[in-house]
C-alpha cells in the first residue's frame, strides 16, 4: 500500500441526521487514516451526532451551504484549491453534485459515488413523475463517475436497471460497520429495567421510526408472540411515526410490553443484552443494525426485503428470512428463534467482510484506481 499512502481523499456528505450513511462515512474516514491517507470530510450540513465520531485527524471542511445542490460552487472551489486524489460522494444528490463539480472545476480528481439504498423499492407507490425525477438525473450523470460503489448486490442490480450501466462499472463493497470499539461499547452499562431481567427475553428493533423500517408489522407480530410466551419489545430510534406506533401498541393491548426509548448514543449496550434482534424493513441497502447484531452474537430474524438481508444472512443460513409485511410469518420466526437460538460464535462468522479494515481497503482500491 506504499504507493497509496500520503494521498488526500475527500469524502463529500451532508451530516444532516442520525442515519447510517453519516456513521459509515465516519467509520470509513478512520479506516482510510489507518491506511496512510490524509482525509478531508467535506460537509454540507453539520447537525448530526455522528459528526462527533469523526477522528480528530480528519480535517472537516464546511462548505457553508444549507443544501447539497447549493454547495456546487463551494465544492468546485475546494477541488481547485486542495486537488485531492479522489472524491467519494455519499447519497444521490451528493453523487450528482460531486460529478458536476469535478467536470466544472477542470481538475483530474477521481470521483467515486456510493449508492446505499434500493431506489426502486423506496419509490414504490410513488407517481411516475416521482420515479423520473430520480431516474433521469442518475441516467444522465452517473456514467461520468470514475467508480460506482454499491453496498449490496441488490443495490447494484437496482442501480444497473435504473441507469442502464453494466455491472462491470460497479463494485459491491460491504459497509465499514464493525469497528474495533464495538465490543467495548457493547459491554458498557445500560440503565433500563427490562435489560436487568434476563428471565423475560427482550426483542430489539433499531432504526428511524419511518415507513421504511415498517415497525407496525414488528409490533403486530410481537403482539402475536406475546400471546404465546412472556417477552418484551424495545425499538431504539426516533422519527415521525412515533405517535402512530404508540397508538398501535395501545390498540393491540401490548402497551406495557413495548418501549420506544428514542435515539440512544450507544445502541450496542442495548443490543448486546437483547435475546433477539428483528429487522422488519420494507426496503434497505445493507442494514447496519442487522450486521452489528450478528457481530455481537445476537440471534436475528429479518424480512427478505430489497436489498441486503438475504446477502448478509447468506440466504437464511444465519437467520430466518420472512416476506415483507407478513405478520404471522414474522411472529413464527421470532418464536422459533427464541426457542432455539443459534450459537453466537456461529453468528459472528457472517460479518468478516463488514469490518472497517476490510471495507476501507476495498474503498481505497476503488478510489485511487488500478494504476495507483
Amino acid at each position: 500500500m506504499n504507493k497509496r499512502s500520503n494521498q488526500r481523499i475527500a469524502i463529500f456528505v451532508s451530516f444532516s441526521g442520525k442515519g447510517g450513511v453519516e456513521r459509515m462515512m465516519a467509520n470509513l474516514s478512520e479506516g482510510l487514516l489507518s491506511l496512510g491517507c490524509d482525509v478531508d470530510m467535506v460537509v454540507v450540513k453539520t447537525v448530526s451526532e455522528h459528526l462527533t465520531s469523526v477522528p480528530s485527524r480528519v480535517r472537516v471542511v464546511k462548505l457553508g451551504s444549507a443544501h447539497t445542490m447549493g454547495s456546487l460552487p463551494a465544492l468546485i472551489r475546494y477541488l481547485r484549491r486542495e486537488r485531492p486524489a479522489a472524491l467519494l460522494a455519499a447519497k444521490d444528490r451528493a453523487n450528482q453534485v460531486a460529478i458536476l463539480a469535478r467536470h466544472m472545476s477542470g481538475m483530474k480528481t477521481r470521483v467515486v459515488v456510493r449508492m446505499g439504498t434500493t431506489v426502486t423499492a423506496a419509490l414504490e407507490g410513488k407517481s411516475l413523475a416521482s420515479h423520473w425525477r430520480w431516474y433521469l438525473p442518475m441516467r444522465l450523470v452517473y456514467p461520468f463517475a470514475d467508480g460506482i460503489i454499491a453496498v449490496s448486490q441488490g443495490v447494484a442490480d437496482d442501480l444497473s436497471r435504473i441507469t442502464g450501466l453494466p455491472h462491470s462499472r460497479m463494485r459491491v463493497i460491504a459497509n465499514p460497520v464493525i469497528t474495533p470499539r464495538l465490543a467495548a461499547l457493547a459491554s458498557e452499562p445500560v440503565f433500563h429495567p427490562w435489560l436487568d431481567q434476563p428471565r423475560v427475553p427482550v426483542v430489539m428493533g433499531v432504526g428511524r421510526l419511518t415507513r421504511q423500517k415498517d415497525f407496525p408489522t414488528l409490533i403486530k407480530a410481537f403482539s402475536l408472540l406475546r400471546l404465546r410466551r412472556p417477552c418484551r419489545l424495545a425499538i431504539l430510534g426516533e422519527g415521525r411515526d412515533r405517535p402512530k406506533l404508540e397508538s398501535l401498541a395501545c390498540e393491540l393491548g401490548v402497551k406495557n410490553d413495548v418501549d420506544l426509548p428514542g435515539f440512544v448514543d450507544n445502541p450496542y449496550a442495548f443490543m448486546s443484552r437483547a435475546a433477539l434482534f428483528v429487522l422488519s424493513s420494507a426496503w434497505e441497502g445493507s442494514p447496519n443494525a442487522l450486521t452489528e447484531s450478528l457481530a455481537l452474537g445476537i440471534p436475528v430474524v429479518a424480512t427478505d426485503c430489497p436489498s441486503g438481508p438475504r446477502e448478509i444472512l447468506e440466504q437464511g443460513r444465519y437467520g430466518p428470512l420472512v416476506p415483507v409485511g407478513d405478520v404471522r410469518a414474522l411472529a413464527e420466526a421470532m418464536e422459533q428463534t427464541l426457542a432455539a437460538p443459534p450459537d453466537s460464535v456461529f453468528l459472528k462468522r457472517a460479518i468478516s467482510e463488514y469490518t472497517v479494515d476490510s471495507s476501507s481497503k476495498k474503498y481505497l482500491e476503488t478510489l485511487l484506481g488500478p494504476d495507483r
